[in-house]
């Protein structure tokens, strides 16, 4: 997936002053000792981009012969200690663990949030993280937990090999425009997932997005009413939410933080999912997105449905500005 937005929130710290020594020694004394210094943890750790976190969790080894990450686990609880960990794990490493968590509990909104909103590159990094973490091959991992159609979409979205060619050949968009219906508002009976695979996973996204216009423009309808009407289940979403990403990725995100708020307790693990892969991307872009849809601050969202140290770093994310933390 090609980002055509680029504002994240959580920038990094000042490469002249940055000093990854101190800021290990400011993490090994907020939890040294009796109490722990829960500001400074999260003064650092929404102060620093990942690649400064992963030079002051080596650091910290190095000066103090103790992972950062142990010493964190033991002093903190909750939600509050799962995101300091989520926050210090390499972007692959982060999505290698949020995907084998979703395939291993049937949570295949967290899955496909990963697989279908990707680029290549991070999905082939993935890929090689998720052997690491795992022992296991990501395509044996889905094809343990899935079947079908599900099964199909997921391991293709899985292999990272979206062409990224930027030409948009109309020609081309016509004629698969018209495969596109056949497989589905116009076939008579059923629904050709192959087809629909085969293009929305395969194609590159200044293609796609013609074809969406086209499309709509030719048989009245969009592509996303096509397959809400032709399909079900979480394949549907896979393939909406590739579709959502490729059309307007601030909103759809937007749109995962909602649901992420609603019924009677947060999908805190999707929260955190969403706030960690995206701070340093696109957080602004979603948060700019979410009070446009929804006529409310991302920021308030987050305070009203949180608590705790685990609600101050997630804000400290969104807006390294706020003191409040």
């Amino acid at each position: 997936m090609a980002a055509r937005y680029c504002q994240g929130t959580i920038k990094a710290a000042d490469e002249e002053t940055f000093d990854a020594e101190a800021q290990a020694q400011t993490l090994r004394d907020a939890v040294n000792g009796l109490g722990t210094n829960e500001k400074n943890i999260i003064r650092v750790l929404s102060g620093h981009d990942n690649r400064q976190r992963q030079q002051i969790k080596q650091m910290y080894k190095t000066a103090f012969g103790r992972d950062l990450d142990r010493d964190l686990d033991d002093d903190l609880g909750g939600n509050f200690r799962r995101l300091c960990a989520y926050l210090l794990l390499p972007q692959p490493q982060f999505d290698a663990q949020c995907l084998a968590n979703a395939l291993g509990h049937g949570e295949w909104d967290k899955a496909i949030d990963v697989l279908a909103t990707r680029n290549n590159l991070q999905l082939q990094g993935t890929r090689f993280s998720y052997k690491e973490v795992t022992g296991r091959e990501l395509d044996a991992d889905i094809a343990k937990h899935t079947d079908g159609d599900l099964k199909h979409v997921l391991t293709a979205l899985a292999q990272g090999n979206r062409n990224e060619d930027v030409v948009v050949d109309q020609q081309r968009v016509d004629n698969e425009v018209q495969q596109l219906y056949k497989a589905g508002v116009g076939k008579v009976l059923g629904t050709d997932e192959d087809v629909f695979t085969r293009l929305l996973v395969s194609r590159p996204v200044s293609h796609l997005q013609a074809l969406f216009q086209t499309y709509q423009d030719t048989h009245g309808h969009s592509v996303e009413q096509a397959i809400d009407s032709e399909m079900s289940g979480a394949t549907k979403l896979a393939y909406l939410t590739t579709v959502r990403c490729l059309r307007d990725p601030a909103g759809h995100f937007a749109q995962c933080f909602h649901e992420a708020f609603k019924g009677p307790g947060t999908d805190d693990e999707r929260l955190m999912q969403l706030i960690v892969s995206h701070s340093e991307i696109d957080l602004q872009d979603i948060a700019d997105k979410y009070r446009e849809m929804y006529s409310c601050a991302l920021q308030e969202a987050i305070a009203d449905e949180t608590s705790g140290d685990y609600r101050k770093l997630l804000i400290r994310i969104l807006n390294p500005d706020d003191d409040s933390a």
